[in-house]
């Protein structure tokens, strides 16, 4: 995972990070915590058994669309555990964290552990920094008036209403993650491409002969559509606030110390504890992305150190409610979208810096 480093820092900025991992590793929350991320599991399975015996006890009704959702959000529940686990949070050895991730990702979501893993270290590397964090460089939403005035045709059309369509863009999500497994697979860029491609297939063989045993081929249908139009808006709504709205940089830009760049781009969710479980703890995203490591029940004793810590070396350090965090997305995609320009796109040739 991404870690501090000194590129474009001097020594004074770069010990800001030092002294504040000291005060975090003496206050004990950079440990390991196993019976926390055992007893996570154990709830997660006891669930997945209780849902899987309501689908098969409901059988082929079209009450299973009441169901579909509850799906979507138990394995949205089971990628954040994913997202632990790809993080080193459970396992500190690497071997059993992939393997355990394999199994979480490509088993159990369907989603190619090795390609997310590729995919976010990129983003924790230099979050909100264009053509080199693929999450500022989405297929689904420009963040910038120079994105934006690059895009052509539908795309285009579709970027200058974002804000509006904002929403019902995010019920993608989850098919452009199957898009981007069996992309990865078919083509064998992970660290384990046997043992992805073989756990991958048989999540969707298993759930199709599950849905077609119980269901009827429209019935089941209609139940893929909704959980995964709920999974994509629910793993949409966890990741979007961490980011979006929040301060973009050029790509040429010299990035700051590893302090600044991972707090200032980055947005925490003043919430209680229920909504933060519900976000798996990554509505403490400034300290996530400072430690991307600690183990999530840590994060909120950690946000009250970095918080003060912030403030004694004059870093913003910006939270925000639930509420007012989507407000401040849905204008900064508005005010983007309105940029665009009444003429054609800009010649190609500008996208050139944006590359990464």
């Amino acid at each position: 995972m991404a870690g501090p480093d000194t590129v474009g820092a001097g020594t004074a900025r770069h010990s800001d990070f030092t002294e504040l991992h000291r005060r975090i590793a003496d206050a004990g929350l950079l440990r390991k915590r196993p019976l926390y991320y055992a007893c996570r599991t154990a709830g997660l399975l006891v669930a997945l058994v209780a849902l899987l015996t309501a689908f098969v006890a409901v059988g082929a009704s079209w009450w299973q669309l009441c169901l579909a959702p509850l799906f979507a959000l138990l394995l949205g529940q089971w990628a954040l555990l994913g997202h632990d686990v790809a993080h080193r949070a459970v396992f500190a050895d690497r071997r059993r964290g992939d393997l355990a991730g394999i199994f979480l990702g490509n088993l159990i979501v369907g989603m190619s552990y090795g390609w997310w893993v590729d995919d976010h270290n990129r983003h924790h590397a230099h979050p909100n920094r264009e053509g080199h964090d693929p999450a500022a460089d989405s297929i689904l939403f420009v963040r910038t008036a120079e994105q934006a005035n690059r895009t052509t045709g539908v795309r285009r059309l579709v970027a200058r209403y974002q804000a509006e369509l904002f929403f019902p863009l995010l019920t993608l999500q989850a098919l452009g993650l199957a898009v981007a497994t069996w992309l990865t697979l078919t083509r064998g860029s992970v660290r384990y491409p046997v043992l992805e491609r073989t756990l991958a297939v048989l999540h969707y063989l298993l759930a199709a002969v599950l849905l077609l045993v119980v269901l009827s081929p429209l019935q089941a249908l209609a139940f893929v559509a909704v959980c995964a139009a709920v999974l994509g808006v629910y793993l949409g709504c966890v990741f979007a606030p961490n980011h979006k709205g929040m301060p973009m940089t050029g790509p040429d830009a010299v990035p700051p110390d590893f302090l600044r760049r991972q707090v200032l781009p980055s947005r925490n969710l003043r919430a209680g504890r229920f909504v933060h479980f519900v976000f798996g703890g990554l509505g403490y995203q400034i300290e996530h992305h400072l430690f991307p490591s600690m183990p999530v029940v840590a994060l909120r004793p950690a946000s009250r150190i970095v918080r003060d810590y912030c403030a004694e070396i004059g870093v913003e350090y910006c939270e925000a409610d639930p509420a007012d965090s989507f407000r401040e997305i849905l204008r900064d995609l508005r005010a983007v979208g309105r940029s665009i320009d009444p003429g054609p796109a800009r010649p190609a040739a500008s996208e050139a810096g944006s590359a990464g």
